[in-house]
């Protein structure tokens, strides 16, 4: 390569990188104005714009535990799935049961407690004899109580009867229910607290129950019965199969 032809290329490599190239000199620092070459000054602006990755991580849409803790200080962790959910039904049902003078049911959380409700169910099949009872005994609604376990809407609720005691229907020992529907096996997250309502409210009927008049050998209504008494039913039924009531019913 002859002189001229080299020095043409120094001549571009300076134009190009900003180089001083003088005789055996490399190429020259970037000033502190932001001089530099165009590569240098392109990861000057990558390194000022991109900020490292948070240390924490955790699932899309979920903060982890520690994450929480430390900013509980300043921002409330994110809310959970359950929580979200059953603020939207929660503020749904209470829209639909206030904008109608003879609701079907309504809804109350029990101490202020989103996780735990109680549903009181008005309105029973007038012509059953559940009904008939109801009305013979001044008796206005059926009271439940519904527990939504940490992994809702993924797994059912905990509903039982509290009040009147009511005589088969599905209605079991503590005022669990019989119903498919509250198990895990028949259980799907797109379901709403308020087809389980109405499905109960079906049930019951179907299975023809009845209030319970005796005052003597009256079943035992209460939590622990009543769990006591599910976990007894599903055990069974996974063991020989559903029969009654099945989910179409209702």
């Amino acid at each position: 390569m002859s002189s001229r032809s080299k020095d043409k290329v120094t001549a571009m490599f300076r134009r190009i990188f900003g180089s001083s190239n003088k005789d055996g000199e490399g190429p020259s620092k970037a000033s502190g104005s932001g001089s530099g070459s165009p590569a240098r000054r392109l990861l000057r602006g990558c390194r000022d714009t991109v900020s490292p990755a948070s240390s924490t991580v955790g699932s899309p849409g979920f903060a982890s535990r520690k994450a929480c803790k430390k900013s509980s200080d300043t921002a409330p962790c994110s809310k959970t799935v359950r929580s979200r959910r059953l603020m939207k039904e929660f503020k749904d049902l209470q829209r639909l049961q206030n904008s109608r003078p003879d609701p079907v049911f309504t809804v109350e959380l029990v101490e202020d407690n989103l996780y735990e409700w109680h549903v009181k169910l008005h309105k029973i099949d007038p012509e059953s004899e559940l009904g008939n009872d109801m009305k013979e005994m001044g008796v206005t609604h059926i009271l439940l109580h519904l527990i939504f376990p940490e992994n809702f809407p993924f797994a059912p609720p905990f509903m039982r009867v509290i009040s009147p005691r009511i005589e088969k229907g599905f209605v079991m020992e503590g005022g669990a229910i019989c119903m498919e529907l509250l198990t895990p096996r028949g259980w799907a997250s797109a379901y709403t607290v308020e087809a389980v309502i109405m499905q109960f409210a079906a049930s019951v009927v179907k299975g023809q129950g009845r209030v319970q008049r005796k005052t003597k050998g009256q079943k035992v209504f209460n939590r622990r019965t009543a769990e006591e008494s599910f976990r007894s039913l599903v055990k069974t039924h996974e063991k020989y199969g559903w029969v009654t009531p099945s989910l179409a019913d209702g």
